[in-house]
């Protein structure tokens, strides 16, 4: 029984929140009163946490050794050596085998989008993260197919779905903003932190800041142009969606006073679930903008 806990622990579920992207698509498509299409947004969800669970435990296999040295990290259950590194790679690859099938009967687009997430996110393990700026565009990528996979699996039911390339635009410099926010709080707690990841030796804190002020107003700017955009008014028929700008300026906001007054950062789903600010303030975001798109 205890390995069973080891192995979902080792899944991180509290990572599972950035799948929560998935349900995009049933959103901002109008929708999120459809039974039918709301099931498959859920069923793109599941698979998408356990195919995500099984890369985590795959990279916690990979970074073993060098997480021995983490203040954090070194309590994973593989690193730690409760959970066998043998075991873990065979529950992913099990994982990976079993559910991509299962990503065909949902739709060709929404499997190629499922495999395309697990190579890039194999590659990331591999490669990617060693290489600096790649690295975190590597994770902003794996957001985008997220997104791309919620609309997908719409599609196969509901031709006409798609999801403005403004919001797309959005998730990208979002999920920089997150990724970079990580990257500082990396190399400002860690001793060491190149001897961690190679490409940590390649950023300063000015430097990041820098990147983070880019990548947090570029976020901002482009959902602002997408709440009034002339296509999203003509969808929607209201350009109510401006009344959610302030959600967004204040949770960035508040995100950023947690990494450079509080010197957080490094998980954020952890804060996601840990600041009640920001809990409220999502929430509020998401009953509105819900509110608005039922209302019209």
């Amino acid at each position: 029984m205890k390995k069973v806990w080891y192995i979902l622990y080792s899944m991180r579920p509290r990572q599972w929140t950035k799948n929560l992207i998935l349900f995009a698509g049933v959103v901002f498509s109008r929708n999120f009163m459809e039974p039918a299409l709301v099931k498959r947004s859920l069923y793109g969800f599941v698979i998408f946490c356990l195919l995500s669970g099984a890369i985590y435990l795959l990279n916690d296999v990979l970074d073993r050794e060098r997480d021995k040295e983490h203040p954090v990290k070194k309590k994973r259950p593989v690193t730690a050596g409760l959970l066998g590194a043998g075991v873990a790679v065979g529950v992913a690859i099990a994982l990976i085998v079993i559910l991509l099938p299962v990503t065909w009967i949902l739709g060709m687009e929404f499997f190629l989008l499922s495999a395309a997430f697990v190579i890039l996110n194999v590659a990331y393990s591999n490669f990617f993260r060693e290489v600096v700026i790649l690295d975190v565009f590597s994770i902003s990528f794996s957001f985008l197919l997220r997104a791309a996979a919620g609309v997908a699996i719409l599609r196969a039911e509901a031709p006409g779905v798609e999801l403005s390339p403004w919001l797309l635009i959005c998730t990208l410099f979002l999920s920089l903003f997150l990724a970079f926010c990580k990257r500082r709080y990396e190399i400002c707690v860690l001793e060491s932190a190149g001897d961690h990841r190679d490409s940590l030796r390649e950023y300063t804190p000015r430097f990041l800041d820098q990147l983070v002020g880019l990548s947090a107003a570029t976020a901002l700017i482009s959902y602002s142009i997408y709440t009034v955009w002339p296509k999203t008014v003509e969808k929607f028929g209201t350009n109510a969606l401006v009344y959610t700008i302030p959600f967004v300026v204040f949770g960035i906001m508040r995100y950023l006073y947690l990494v450079y007054r509080r010197e957080e950062g490094g998980d954020p789903s952890g804060v996601l679930f840990m600041d009640r600010a920001i809990l409220i303030d999502v929430f509020a975001w998401a009953l509105t903008t819900v509110g608005i798109l039922w209302r019209f």
